[in-house]
């Protein structure tokens, strides 16, 4: 097998986009012993073996997949993001379920989405366009944000959103000065409850020590609910809160439901007024290697609704339209992320395994810390596995992309690496860094293949730079 060189990426993508939407091939057979696999049990679950230690995910082989479109690469599986927005709406019935656009957005998604009956939260303007020229209605869409830009807001009020998450006390006046006379937007409060939830303090959102919302011990919140309340053109519809993300129990959403709860019941005491909405977000943990927690999607619902009736007739108080608001439990266990291996070095006790992408594709292990299991695909091994840190190509030390990884102790150069789990905030938080480009995202269907976004080339960097 030979490593797939930097020009013959720019060749895989350089062609029509119409010469790779109509590639498609028969599914392939397959051992069907896969799924019984316990390194197969975070991969989507169209994941199938093939002869070679190749596997298939939506009945495409991975290694066609590197060699027609290049590496590194994002493959989507379409059938496992539908059936999680299924699942979903099974879990949460008569409730919104609304896509987390930030965890992954393109316009497939974004019309994958709107089918399957989901809402969707945006956090920019270019979020928001992008949906909304796609097709996506702007009733079904919620806007969030701690610090909206003049042209977040613009483009909400002008494009129609469904709803607004007050995030601070001087948006309150700038949004209401924003909106059209005559007409009323409608928002909701976020509140922050006090509950420390999530897989890593950089992603706990529920607590006063960050910046996200309106805070419930010390008053934040209530005076906001004032304020939006004395707005004419703001209609409060509800309160909103997001405790963080990777939870895997449900005990934190039943106790912010709770606190909601009271906070509702307080805001129909002091106002007279009874709020019919109530956001508690998403952050639903999803496992990245085998044996890792995941959040029961299903247990959530059942408890959520459960605990929400029963706190809404201990306050007196008729139960609220709930929303949830999960992303990368819908995006995240649906993508695989395809690399090269450029070389090997063993030094010392360590042995170093560098791919073609890194850091600039997936920035999670650095900031987070998040640990992956990558596996060599379309070649077959003896070898007995061993520890190896696998690398990215990029000029930090800390461009590591797994750094306890089992691979076999024969891995390299030109072997193909499939990493599981990657369908959420990779691209959405993929950089510039090196000038390497970002990677396409091809989706693959009932053994069919199609570039959704394509990779980003050279000219597409030298085109941004004007100035000399």
């Amino acid at each position: 097998m030979t490593v797939t060189t930097t020009s013959q990426q720019r060749a895989a993508t350089a062609d029509t986009p119409a010469r790779h939407a109509t590639a498609s091939r028969d599914t392939p057979a397959h051992d069907t012993g896969s799924r019984d696999d316990p390194g197969l049990s975070v991969w989507p679950a169209s994941t199938t073996r093939l002869p070679h230690d190749d596997l298939a995910v939506g009945g495409v082989p991975l290694t066609e997949l590197a060699e027609r479109f290049g590496t590194p690469a994002y493959v989507l599986d379409e059938a496992e993001v539908r059936e999680r927005c299924r699942g979903y709406l099974r879990a949460f019935p008569d409730a919104d379920v609304i896509y987390a656009a930030k965890a992954f957005l393109c316009r497939a998604m974004a019309h994958w989405v709107r089918e399957e009956g989901l809402g969707l939260d945006v956090c920019s303007a270019g979020e928001l366009q992008l949906a909304v020229t796609t097709g996506f209605p702007p009733e079904r869409i919620v806007l969030h944000g701690n610090a909206k830009s003049p042209e977040d807001l613009r483009a909400a009020l002008r494009l129609g959103v469904g709803r607004i998450v007050i995030d601070s006390t001087s948006e309150i006046a700038r949004l209401a000065a924003a909106v059209p006379a005559g007409a009323r937007q409608k928002v909701l409060v976020r509140v922050v409850p006090g509950i420390a939830a999530g897989g890593h303090a950089k992603i706990r959102t529920g607590t006063d020590d960050q910046k996200f919302g309106l805070s419930l011990a010390d008053g934040s919140a209530q005076h906001a609910i004032t304020r939006v309340l004395g707005q004419p053109r703001l209609e409060l519809v509800g309160l909103h809160c997001h405790l963080g993300s990777q939870i895997t129990t449900v005990k934190p959403f039943l106790s912010a439901v709770r606190r909601l709860v009271g906070l509702l019941a307080r805001v129909h005491e002091q106002h007279g007024v009874t709020l019919p909405q109530l956001d508690i977000g998403g952050g639903h943990g999803v496992a990245y290697r085998p044996g890792e927690d995941t959040l029961d999607v299903a247990a959530l619902g059942a408890k959520v609704r459960a605990e929400l009736a029963g706190s809404c007739a201990a306050a007196g108080l008729p139960v609220p339209r709930l929303t949830v608001e999960p992303g990368r439990a819908i995006a995240g266990p649906a993508g695989v992320a395809l690399y090269r291996v450029l070389s090997v070095k063993r030094t010392g006790e360590h042995t170093f395994v560098a791919v073609d992408g890194g850091m600039s594709d997936n920035p999670r292990p650095a900031l987070y810390g998040v640990r992956y299991a990558p596996r060599l695909v379309g070649r077959r091994s003896a070898a007995a596995p061993a520890p190896v840190t696998v690398v990215g190509r990029h000029c930090e030390a800390g461009d590591v992309l797994a750094a306890d990884a089992r691979l076999p102790g024969d891995v390299r150069p030109g072997d193909l690496l499939g990493v599981p789990v990657a369908g959420a905030y990779h691209l959405s938080m993929a950089s510039g860094y090196n000038l390497v480009g970002r990677p396409p995202v091809v989706a693959v269907s009932g053994g069919h293949a199609r570039i959704l976004v394509r990779r980003e080339s050279l000219a597409d960097i030298q085109e941004r730079d004007i100035g000399l």
